[in-house]
């Protein structure tokens, strides 16, 4: 993917845009509220670490691959699989009981595993243990964001991943919620458009390589939508894709648009979005330098790639789409305080 490539320089100015938390749009700030998890409260309240740097944290934990030594049970509740510590770091490297959850001789071992919810067990498939062990462990870093993500840098050894994590983090405290999942269909379904499954198919610009997208077919300056709660990662042109954003959702997706004709008004890098928001529009941009356009009918290329903490990869956007569609809209404008119901 052609995104994963793209330079350190570019990434680490989204947390530095996200400092600011505002956008030029009079948006609602608030989805439909759910409760703030209680073991990231609780966690935050004892340790003083926000409680969105722990729940981004989870996500980007349990969305990316394990650590060694970790295995996942397939199924199993979100809150058991977030970010993992490895059993040594848990337990303590010199602690001879393996799978260690005694927090006494965890301490004694120097292992990073806490009682969180005084049930005498250290358990990190406990979400309260496993949130008190990641804040106590974050707040020894020192007291502010940054301290605290030289900590994660120190971990991870990767700086998209630390800059993930704090963006996703910025998402959560704008919101005041981690449970932002919702789904928007990336095209105003007003305006007339087409697509079918496109996955697969060849393409000989640029190389021979497989589409990893569906093309949904519009007419030039149809509105194309945020799909999630996110943030946006890329922004500006691609010699394949023109004038293209790629945005991070909130559960750490990656979603790629591609073909624009314009950008919407206050969309740039590091910009919160939130479904529904309008962040440009359709075009024919692409296959070319900058300006290139025409070469190909209108479209938006939509597709999704999973993070695994050291590449991402695609997956066919197509079903995904199917169910978005039948959605209902409400419609963001930039600039303007106005909502419209689509169909």
């Amino acid at each position: 993917m052609c995104e994963v490539n793209a330079s350190i320089m570019n990434y680490a100015m989204v947390a530095i845009t996200l400092l600011a938390m505002t956008t030029t749009s009079p948006l609602p700030t608030k989805p439909v509220q759910t409760p703030i998890p209680a073991w990231y409260m609780q966690a935050a309240h004892h340790y003083h670490v926000p409680w969105s740097l722990l729940a981004a944290l989870d996500t980007y934990g349990g969305t990316t691959k394990p650590p060694v030594g970790i295995t996942r049970t397939k199924h199993m509740p979100f809150e058991k699989i977030g970010f993992r510590f490895t059993p040594y770091e848990w337990q303590g490297l010199l602690n001879p009981v393996m799978d260690d959850k005694n927090p006494s001789r965890i301490a004694l071992f120097e292992g990073r595993g806490l009682d969180g919810d005084h049930d005498r067990t250290a358990d990190q498939d406990n979400p309260y243990d496993r949130s008190a062990a990641m804040a106590h462990w974050l707040r020894q870093g020192g007291s502010t964001e940054q301290e605290q993500s030289n900590v994660l840098w120190n971990h991870f050894n990767n700086t998209l991943a630390v800059e993930r994590i704090l963006a996703l983090s910025h998402v959560y405290t704008k919101f005041a919620s981690a449970q932002l999942t919702d789904r928007c269909f990336p095209v105003h379904k007003k305006y007339s458009y087409s697509f079918r499954d496109t996955w697969g198919e060849g393409r000989n610009f640029g190389g021979r390589r497989i589409h990893e997208g569906t093309d949904i077919f519009a007419g030039y300056g149809t509105p194309v939508l945020s799909t999630c709660y996110g943030y946006v990662e890329l922004i500006g042109w691609n010699r394949l894709g023109g004038w293209r954003v790629g945005l991070r959702s909130a559960d750490n997706m990656y979603f790629y648009y591609a073909h624009l004709s314009a950008y919407a008004k206050g969309i740039k890098q590091g910009v919160i979005v939130r479904p529904g928001q309008v962040i440009g529009y359709v075009g024919s941009s692409g296959y070319g330098k900058p300006g290139t356009s025409g070469k190909f009918p209108p479209h938006l290329h939509f597709g999704i790639y999973r993070d695994t903490g050291m590449q991402e990869w695609a997956f066919d956007p197509y079903p995904s789409l199917r169910r978005w569609e039948k959605k209902p809209q409400i419609i963001l404008y930039p600039a303007r305080n106005k909502a419209m119901t689509g169909r």
